[in-house]
């Protein structure tokens, strides 16, 4: 990675990131926004950014340090489940947890709003992705506010001020988190209200996505202006200097991919992850190892082969 590339991959996500401390107006988001780009470019463009991020994932496994987690929030239809699976294509299952978060369980609900977040937060080296969120409980739950009642707050914790209590609660526990090594990313998929009514409809006219379809879809649906004022304030409020926002335009699948693509690219960029270099006895070590193993090449065949393929082919 150059410095040219990584300039240029700033250069590109800039737009999408909301400033902290800015008022957030989604209709001021294009949604089919793309950058000037054509869809053959962006393809190649998402292979180059997969590539990028299977080698800064090795990085950051091999280092042990830092941990990423990564929260996709959208509406119904805005392409999560096909964002996660295209962008992480390339990276080690083993060091990626996706984690979806559905209604909560009797469990979850006899503990803090947080905690069953809690409980999938990335180990060091690993990258964890939220499914939406800890974002629901100032998005799902505002539109829907009969679900603090499931919640069994205190009196006192359910007046005036629960959302500002509640960004402000977030914002200290996203700090807490990257002061202590985990870096956290926020991409919002802002989808158009027409473009989800394209992508409902396809699911009901392909039988092989009906699957996909529920009448809750429909009745979250009516909500929209709801949903996009829920947004923008949460926008405002959350996107801070250590957990930034990005509005990625979802109308565009493809753009919406390479956007997410370079978003968790930067930020592994950032992170700058290395290879943990061994001590002088530890490389003295290896060296008697190697030439133990040299010396056990059959006749005729290299000491080591991996040397001799190496200088045959230099990269």
């Amino acid at each position: 990675m150059t410095d040219k590339q990584a300039k240029r991959i700033a250069k590109f996500i800039k737009p999408l990131r909301v400033k902290p401390g800015s008022q957030v107006d989604l209709r001021d988001f294009d949604p089919r926004y793309k950058a000037g780009m054509k869809k053959r470019q962006g393809v190649e463009l998402l292979k180059t950014g997969v590539s990028l991020l299977t080698e800064y994932q090795t990085r950051l496994a091999a280092q042990d340090t830092y941990g990423v987690l990564l929260c996709l929030q959208a509406l119904d239809a805005g392409g999560k489940d096909g964002t996660i699976r295209h962008v992480m294509s390339g990276v080690n299952p083993q060091g990626v947890h996706v984690s979806s978060f559905k209604v909560p369980s009797v469990e979850e609900l006899d503990h803090d709003y947080l905690w069953r977040y809690a409980k999938r937060l990335p180990a060091r080296g690993d990258i964890a992705i939220f499914n939406r969120s800890h974002y629901e409980e100032v998005l799902v739950v505002r539109v829907h506010p009969e679900h603090l009642d499931r919640q069994r707050l205190p009196e006192a914790a359910r007046g005036a001020g629960i959302w500002e209590r509640r960004y402000r609660e977030i914002n200290d526990w996203e700090r807490y988190l990257t002061d202590n090594g985990f870096t956290v990313v926020k991409i919002f998929l802002n989808l158009s209200k027409e473009e989800q009514r394209t992508r409902f409809l396809r699911r009901i006219d392909l039988p092989e996505k009906n699957w996909k379809f529920s009448q809750a879809d429909v009745r979250e649906r009516r909500r929209w202006d709801d949903y996009q004022q829920a947004f923008s304030e949460m926008l405002s409020a959350t996107s801070t200097p250590w957990a930034p926002w990005y509005v990625v335009p979802a109308d565009r699948k493809w753009f919406a991919r390479i956007c997410a693509a370079a978003v968790l690219a930067h930020t592994l960029i950032t992170i700058d992850p290395r290879y943990p270099v061994v001590s002088e006895q530890a490389r003295r070590d290896l060296l008697t190892v190697k030439r133990e193993l040299e010396e056990e090449a059959p006749a005729g065949e290299p000491a080591d082969p991996f040397a001799a393929e190496q200088s045959r082919h230099p990269e």
